[in-house]
């Protein structure tokens, strides 16, 4: 059966037995879903007695909490690459205002479904297209679908993998009200939105009757953040809760706010009720609670919620699903397309290599050059300019003064640093002398790369991009650390002091500005074979870019696969 970009999945089940159904239905939804499964509950729906059901409201309970849960839990593990989402519309305490019907008109979806799936058990086969169509209408009467909607029943596929019928047979209880409130508020990073962000969401938005509070993290929040650099702009993210929360409830009046400090608005607005925490995050609750007493606010109940196990996480990574652990995996990946380079000969793929000071890039140039690539580096090539009887050696004495040379009359590098260190102008007439230079003994290199046949050139750039070099590569690749670690290994590497570290650190390209102009990041923030991992992922995806690369040929990004 082919598969669909889009599904949406009508449970059934009772709540009471449907956890038991979870894994199995998700495997056979996965099957033919590739990237977003929508998920409408409706127990006890009867697709099968020859007349048209109509959708109904469902009380909140404790087993649907659960049963939330446990599909995000059950699709980490199962189907890792489908965007799973609860949807809440028909969800909604008993009331006498309530309208008749959840759905006075279908709701639009961000992604209108291209198939219905059902858990719904078929028990007569010549019913099937009675059921189908049923199905449809049920559907179309909720939701806004593909106009080619197509429908596929799960139970002949969940015969093979569910329980057995005993198992199922548990006893129906009454099912626990589950305690809902006004305003409810969460907060955190929401980069790359995964299963445990949206446990979360659905979570909130369950609890949530009139008002959802989010606050995002930003700027000073973000310092600590591993892989900071990879965090998606704040723009973005904002813009996917928007768009998850507006299917999941859209009667919710949704506030998404720029959290700058840990307590953010929770510990000022007087209208919020709850706060949704983990055991991770929990702590964090009581001290919103503290704030909240001291400005003279009421308590905020606290709704703990439970960690996803990352069922796929590495040695490096946390056993929790998490954000940091989704951009670590996205290191030695394509993150945007290269850019034209029609300009440049096909052979040998030039990869320009750049970093920050002590961000290891010179020991990945070394790895690169191990598996096969031909080293340039640019450091040594800058040793090779100033050398006597070059043309930039006679026009640096001319701008700079004949006083820089040694008793060889070689020039004394650290006396010319001395001129330009602070000096914006002098500087800048220092490096439009050497950097052209350079330049051309870089494209004499690649040249000489190619008459020996070689497929791939690293050019080993400190100023890759400060320079305007990256007109001769075909990718950039940067190599990232932290602020911090990076002082470490400058003051121990060349003896300086943590001001002075800091100082060359700031006197160079953000690491956040590189990455926006990368192709591939790389860090060497790990042990070594962390990195060798990394860089062997990088050589071998580099090598299918290239034999896949005809002319013409978009290259896909990573979050394109």
């Amino acid at each position: 059966m082919s598969m669909f970009s889009t599904g949406i999945l009508v449970l059934t089940s009772p709540l009471h037995t449907l956890h038991l159904r979870i894994a199995p239905v998700l495997s056979s939804a996965a099957q033919l879903v590739e990237r977003t499964l929508y998920v409408h509950l409706h127990p006890g729906l009867n697709l099968g007695n020859g007349s048209q059901p109509r959708a109904v409201f469902i009380p909140p309970v404790v087993d649907l909490s659960t049963i939330i849960s446990r599909l995000h839990s059950n699709a980490a593990d199962i189907c890792g690459h489908l965007n799973v989402q609860v949807l809440l519309t028909n969800v909604h305490a008993q009331s006498a205002s309530l309208p008749n019907c959840p759905f006075p008109t279908p709701q639009s979806l961000a992604h209108p479904p291209e198939v219905v799936l059902t858990d719904f058990p078929l028990q007569d086969p010549s019913q099937s297209h009675q059921v189908t169509q049923s199905l449809q209408r049920y559907t179309g009467h909720c939701y806004v679908c593909s106009p080619s909607l197509s429908s596929v029943l799960l139970h002949p596929l969940l015969m093979r993998l569910q329980p057995n019928e005993e198992e199922l047979k548990v006893p129906e209880e009454e099912s626990e009200p589950l305690q809902t409130y006004s305003d409810v508020v969460v907060g955190g990073t929401f980069d790359r939105l995964h299963g445990a962000h949206r446990t979360l969401l659905n979570i909130s938005c369950l609890l949530a009757n009139r008002r959802f509070l989010i606050g995002v993290c930003d700027h000073a929040m973000l310092k600590r953040k591993v892989l900071k650099e990879l965090v998606e702009p704040y723009s973005l993210r904002t813009q996917r809760l928007q768009e998850f929360l507006q299917d999941i409830k859209p009667s919710l009046q949704v506030e998404i706010v720029p959290l700058e400090d840990p307590f953010g608005v929770s510990v000022v607005d007087p209208l919020l009720q709850c706060i949704v925490v983990s055991e991770e995050t929990k702590r964090g609750g009581e001290a919103v609670n503290k704030k909240r007493i001291e400005n003279g606010f009421p308590p905020l109940i606290l709704h703990e919620i439970q960690l996803l196990k990352d069922a796929h996480h590495t040695e490096t990574e946390e056993e929790k699903i998490s954000s940091s652990s989704l951009r670590s995996r996205l290191l030695g990946t394509l993150l945007t397309p290269p850019k034209d380079a029609s300009h440049l000969a096909p052979l040998p793929y030039v990869i320009g290599l750049t970093g920050g000071s002590g961000s290891g890039k010179s020991s990945i140039a070394g790895q690169l050059e191990a598996l096969g690539a031909v080293r340039i580096d640019c450091d040594k090539l800058g040793h090779e300019v100033y050398q006597p009887g070059t043309a930039a050696y006679h026009r640096v004495l001319e701008e700079f003064g004949s006083d820089l040379l040694n008793e060889d009359k070689t020039i004394n590098r650290r006396a010319l640093g001395r001129k330009v260190f602070g000096k914006q102008e002098r500087l800048k007439a220092l490096t439009d002398i050497v950097w052209p230079e350079i330049a051309l003994l870089v494209e004499n290199r690649i040249s000489r790369a190619r008459e020996e046949g070689k497929q791939v050139c690293v050019l080993d750039a400190a100023v890759l991009q400060e320079a305007d070099w990256t007109c001769m590569v075909h990718e950039v690749w940067v190599t990232v650390i932290p602020e911090e670690e990076a002082v470490l290994r400058i003051s121990k590497r060349d003896g300086l002091t943590t001001e002075e570290a800091l100082r060359r650190l700031q006197s160079q390209w953000s690491n956040s500005k590189q990455v926006a102009h990368a192709n591939v990041v790389l860090s060497t923030l790990w042990e070594p074979e962390v990195t060798r991992k990394q860089v062997l992922k990088a050589w071998n995806l580099l090598q299918k870019r290239i034999q896949q690369r005809p002319e013409g040929h978009v290259v896909p990004t990573s979050s394109q696969l």
